[in-house]
């Protein structure tokens, strides 16, 4: 068996380690650098609070990865399990999460509920307008400019074909399988994975599998490095759009959410920051820490996102094509499942069977 990957993000790079790891001969092909689309938009949150609730085998089954991340890539890609915070400024905040919390815990996630008192002790200077907040300890952050690249190059070390900077001219299904002609030439390999993020419905449609995917870029930024004060991610509950802040090592702030995302047109497919939003996402960011009103910020960014029309992703093997695998359309929430997805691919593709529940996602809910 020999597979070909269309997509460098995490998603791709984890899987084509994970199907080397089990021996499986794997070509990687990107269209720019790795990881430089969804994934290094990324904010890098390591969450399970506030997932679809089917998609919580998932999560845990990735979280374990990430614990071992360091061990199994042979670097540090800043893993760091220091839990996430989700502030509660309304009532509406406080059903939405009393209502998750008692759901997720069959599921297998335990979320401690905090009460304002709770919260200005043990995270003191967050959210002085707060009335409480969710922890979950277990959580964390990573680096979401290592991590991509750090599993390609070991799954090139255990001989996946890496092809960054590669541009896909066609693909077709043929009687062994599947052939890809790119700018570095043409491919074939029984197995096809179509890991392409916002660009993955366009593979998909080429199979007779058409799916509603648009693409949405995330609208992201940093301060100034600060003192050490801030050791969870936090987050809020909110039914708008909730921005979200993490300290680095390094003592800047990263920053996200508090406004809508950009369309971000398919070609060339690059997102760009819009400085004129800064303000207003800088007045929901501050909610989370006032001691953010007389910081600098230092550099904006954004990157290309697949949103799919149900706010789920596309994970498992085609409905109509044999041999044709899929796992795009994150909708902005596929960095934590990153490592699982990968592990979760190689299994379905080299046994034909996955022991995480993937059926929620399957691409046939949109066969018409």
């Amino acid at each position: 068996m020999d597979v070909i990957i269309l997509g460098g993000g995490l998603m791709g790079c984890s899987a084509a380690y994970f199907l080397a790891r089990r021996g499986i001969r794997t070509r990687l092909i990107e269209r720019s650098a790795i990881g430089a689309a969804a994934t290094v938009a990324s904010f890098g949150n390591i969450r399970r609070t506030g997932r679809y609730l089917p998609q919580l085998p998932l999560a845990h089954r990735s979280l374990a990865l990430w614990r071992d991340a360091e061990r199994m890539l042979g670097r540090d890609v800043e893993f760091r399990a220091t839990g996430h915070l989700r502030l509660i400024f309304d009532e509406h905040g406080h059903t939405d999460m009393r209502r998750y919390a008692a759901e997720a815990r069959p599921w297998g996630l335990d979320i401690e509920e905090l009460d304002a008192t709770d919260l200005r002790r043990r995270f003191p200077g967050l959210g002085q307008d707060a009335i409480g907040a969710s922890f979950s300890p277990e959580d964390g952050s990573a680096n979401p400019r290592l991590v991509a690249p750090a599993f390609a190059d070991a799954a090139a070390r255990l001989g996946a074909e890496i092809l960054p900077l590669t541009t896909v001219r066609s693909v077709c299904a043929t009687k062994a399988g599947f052939a890809v002609v790119t700018s570095r030439g043409a491919f074939e390999s029984a197995i096809l994975l179509n890991c392409a993020g916002a660009w993955g419905a366009g593979i998909a449609a080429q199979f007779g599998e058409e799916v509603p995917l648009a693409s949405y870029g995330p609208q992201m930024g940093v301060t100034e490095p600060l003192p050490q004060r801030i050791l969870p991610v936090v987050g809020m509950w909110s039914r708008e759009h909730g921005s979200y802040l993490r300290q680095v090592a390094r003592g800047n702030i990263v920053f996200g959410g508090g406004v809508p995302r950009a369309a971000v047109a398919m070609e060339p497919g690059h997102a760009s920051a819009t400085p004129g939003r800064l303000a207003a996402q800088l007045r929901s960011v501050v909610q989370l820490l006032p001691a953010l009103r007389d910081v600098t910020v230092i550099r904006q960014w954004s990157g290309c996102e697949g949103y799919i029309d149900d706010g789920l992703p596309v994970i498992g093997a085609s409905g109509l094509q044999p041999g044709l695998f899929h796992a795009f359309g994150f909708c902005g929430h596929g960095f934590q499942l990153g490592p699982g997805v990968g592990d979760a691919m190689a299994e379905l593709i080299t046994t034909g069977r996955c022991e995480t529940p993937l059926d929620p996602f399957h691409i046939a809910r949109f066969a018409k």
